[in-house]
C-alpha cells in the first residue's frame, strides 16, 4: 500500500508543491501534538488523530461489560502464561503520526520490555480490541485499520456489542485481509500464543466467568 501511494506522488507533476504541503502539514501536526501531550490528564481518555484532539465521550453499559469481560479472560491467561501485558482503555498508544487509546492492548514479551512503571505512552501493540460505538466506529474501521495494519498490529479485534459479533482481522504485509463476523464458535488468537474465548464469552456474564475459572484453575 506505502509503495502504491509513493508511486502515485512519484508519477505526479505536482510533486515538488505536494511534498511542500506535507511537510507544512507535519510541522503543524508536531506542534500541535506537543501540545496535546503536555494537556492530557489521565482523567479523560483523549486521542491525537492526524492533528485533531479527539475526546471520548462515556461508553453504554454493554460496551464496558463487552470490554471487561474480554479483559479479565485476556489478562488472567497472560498473566498466567507470562506472555507479556495487556491493558484496557488507558493505555495510550503512539504510532508515528497518531495516539491512540484502545479499548484492549497487549504488548507481546519484547515490547513488555520496553515499558516501566513511569510509562506514558505505549509502543506499537502487538494485539488491539476496539469496541464498536456510535461515534468511533468510522474511525475503528478507517484511520484506525489503516493505521494499525501498517505500522504493524497483528491482531485487530474488532466487538460490535448490538450484533453481539466480533471481526478477528490478521495482518498480511500492511493489510488486513477480508475476514467474516462471528456470532458463535471460538476465537483463536495467533497473536497470543494459545489463547482461545469462546465468542459468547464476551457478550454473556455466565459464560464469561466459566472461561475465567477453566483458565484459572486449568480445568
Amino acid at each position: 500500500m506505502q509503495s502504491s501511494i509513493l508511486q502515485s506522488l512519484l508519477d505526479s507533476p505536482a510533486l515538488p508543491e505536494l511534498l511542500e504541503e506535507g511537510r507544512k502539514t507535519l510541522v503543524l501536526e508536531q506542534k500541535l501534538r506537543e501540545k496535546f501531550y503536555a494537556d492530557i490528564t489521565p482523567e479523560h481518555k483523549w486521542e491525537f488523530i492526524q492533528g485533531e484532539v479527539i475526546m471520548h465521550s462515556p461508553a453504554l453499559n454493554r460496551h464496558l461489560m463487552a470490554t471487561k469481560r474480554l479483559f479479565r479472560i485476556m489478562d488472567a491467561y497472560i498473566s498466567l502464561k507470562n506472555l507479556g501485558i495487556a491493558h484496557t482503555e488507558k493505555a495510550m498508544t503512539s504510532f508515528p503520526r497518531n495516539d491512540y487509546e484502545p479499548d484492549i492492548s497487549f504488548f507481546g514479551l519484547t515490547k513488555a520490555q520496553l515499558t516501566s512503571p513511569d510509562t506514558l505512552k505505549f509502543p506499537i501493540p502487538d494485539l488491539i480490541v476496539e469496541v464498536l460505538s456510535p461515534s468511533t466506529e468510522a474511525r475503528d474501521r478507517g484511520i484506525k485499520f489503516q493505521d494499525y495494519a501498517l505500522h504493524g498490529v497483528e491482531e485487530y479485534w474488532i466487538i460490535d456489542t448490538v450484533a453481539e459479533s466480533v471481526e478477528l482481522y490478521r495482518l498480511a504485509g500492511e493489510v488486513y485481509p477480508a475476514t467474516e463476523r462471528q456470532t458463535e464458535g471460538m476465537l483463536c488468537s495467533d497473536a497470543i500464543a494459545g489463547f482461545e474465548i469462546p465468542v459468547r464469552a464476551i457478550f454473556d456474564e455466565t459464560e464469561s466467568l466459566r472461561v475465567l475459572r477453566e483458565i484459572l484453575t486449568g480445568a
